[in-house]
């Protein structure tokens, strides 16, 4: 009996070992036995899956030839354990296969004892995560750039009331200044310092522009564009901008679909990168300027917020300059934020070109990698919204203008300017004092001269709510953003007359008579 139970028990352990034998070796996962010394003893099939290595090739081999160069520091601390009976706890790290291809693995090791309980060599398990890792890092990837779209949506929010309250200063600047120069007569000196005034004013006036490109308020002339013909004109002006020891060369495709855009636009994304290409080669260099037909698929629109899928005209710009830390490509978007020392910079030229190229329906990219250069990519939508109309005009006399503000100098400004013109003004701070004013019998208006952006109201909701009262009004907006500004209502509903602060006196007058002459709104 005693023998026959010892040979059920015999046969039952063989059992037992075939089946584990069998488990391991059809595992989906690595499981490779080590000596303490790291050479490797048993090598499953899943192991041959994963890193590409028949058995023949690796038993009696080091684990280490496994290892990438950056990892090499592991081995000698896990064997070290492994000899103290130290179970390893299961951690990510990176594998290399037979190929050269280089995973990632979760990586568990156990010590094997022999029949004493003496160490004499590891098991360890590899499972391939790369498929995780990868997901992950789409995942982390795509949740940065969905914060730096909102961190670029509140950065322009920032910038567009900035510069619409800056522009409301200006244009008491412009305004005063242009009046000033009409009492100054022939003193030669006082004019000089007037000019200065209007000049400081009018390069504070560009950058307030910028600001608005970027936040997306300013007002673009879109029409039919040949991206290849634009490029070809500014040529010269590119040349211009670099100066010496940068060779500049063009990849211009053939067979571009139109794009619908504002052309200056175009010339100004081409300027703006071209200088932020020359600023990055110091000690000159090849800025090629390219362009190409794309088409923006899933994974692009994923990684863009906003962006259709669909096919996109390419306008291309590289350079072999300095290039960009990853810190800093994060934020090169950025208004105001700039590398360059000071005074050189504004740090508004490629946050420019962010603004014009959402502001058209496209996007804008960047690759770039410390001393290996920098490509800027810009994606202009294909050409199939026809160009806006512009509404006709007529004449007719006026004598009463309403103007309203809610900036007190700005108010005052435009009340003084059109009454030294003869006009008879009436001013309202607010769109409820303009409708208390519009109800009275003796208070008939001939223009409705109102700020896009009131306390509580709209410029064009108050214009609405004044032809009601007053059929017939004309009305002239103006505003520190631009016609941007004005809903899409308002414009669609009545002809929408805009003029875009900071103006100078002259041409507000201009403007206004230009509404004037145009026929009563109905």
């Amino acid at each position: 009996m005693e023998t026959e139970a010892a040979g059920l028990a015999a046969a039952g352990e063989s059992w037992g070992a075939v089946l584990l034998a069998a488990i391991v070796e059809s595992s989906h996962d690595a499981i490779i036995g080590e000596s303490l010394d790291g050479v490797i003893r048993s090598w499953n099939a899943g192991a041959s899956a994963m890193y590409g290595y028949p058995p023949e090739e690796m038993l009696g081999h080091s684990i280490s030839e496994l290892i990438p160069a950056d990892r090499a520091g592991e081995l000698m601390p896990l064997l070290d354990g492994l000899r103290r009976g130290e179970r390893v706890e299961p951690f990510d790290t990176r594998r290399v296969g037979k190929d050269g291809t280089v995973l990632d693995v979760s990586v568990s090791v156990s010590p094997v004892p022999d029949a004493a309980g003496n160490v004499v060599g590891a098991a360890s398990v590899h499972r391939d995560i790369s498929e995780r890792v990868r997901a992950e890092a789409e995942r982390l990837g795509l949740e940065a750039r969905l914060r730096q779209a909102e961190r670029l949506e509140t950065l322009g929010q920032l910038a567009g009331g900035i510069a619409h309250d800056f522009n409301n200063l200006l244009s008491v600047i412009v305004g005063y200044a242009g009046m000033l120069a009409d009492e100054v007569g022939d003193n030669p000196g006082l004019r000089t310092d007037v000019k200065q005034i209007d000049s400081a004013a009018q390069r504070a006036a560009r950058l307030t522009r910028q600001l608005l490109i970027f936040s997306r308020r300013d007002t673009p002339q879109p029409d039919e564009a040949d991206l290849n013909a634009v490029v070809a004109d500014v040529q010269e002006l590119l040349k211009a901008s670099l100066g010496g020891g940068i060779d500049l060369q063009f990849e211009l495709a053939v067979g571009l679909p139109a794009i619908q855009v504002d052309r200056g636009y175009v010339d100004q994304v081409l300027l703006n990168l071209v200088v932020n290409a020359r600023d990055a080669m110091p000690a000159g260099g090849t800025l090629t300027i390219g362009t190409a037909v794309a088409v923006l698929d899933e994974a692009y629109s994923a990684r863009h917020p906003g962006i259709r899928v669909g096919p996109y005209v390419e306008l291309w710009v590289r350079d072999n300059g300095t290039g960009m830390s990853p810190e800093v490509m994060a934020r090169v978007f950025e208004p105001l934020f700039t590398t360059k020392a000071a005074g050189r910079g504004t740090g508004l030229g490629l946050a420019t070109v962010y603004g014009i190229a959402t502001r058209a329906g496209g996007s804008v990219s960047v690759e770039s990698e410390e001393g290996a250069g920098t490509v800027f990519r810009v994606y202009f939508p294909s050409a199939n919204v026809p160009a806006p109309a512009v509404p006709p005009g007529a004449g007719g006399v006026p004598r009463r203008i309403l103007v309203v503000d809610d900036e007190p100098a700005v108010l005052a400004l435009a009340a003084r300017v059109l009454r030294k013109s003869g006009y008879e003004v009436v001013e309202a701070s607010t769109g409820e004092e303009a409708l208390g004013l519009a109800s009275l019998p003796d208070v008939g208006v001939d223009l409705l001269l109102t700020d896009s952006v009131l306390p509580h109201m709209s410029g064009a909701g108050l214009a609405e709510r004044f032809a009601q009262l007053q059929p017939g009004v004309r009305v002239l907006h103006m505003s520190g953003y631009s016609a941007g500004s004005l809903s899409a209502e308002a414009i669609g509903r009545r002809d929408v007359a805009f003029i875009e602060k900071p103006f100078n006196p002259q041409a507000l007058l201009d403007k206004v008579r230009s509404v004037l002459a145009a026929p009563p709104a109905t």
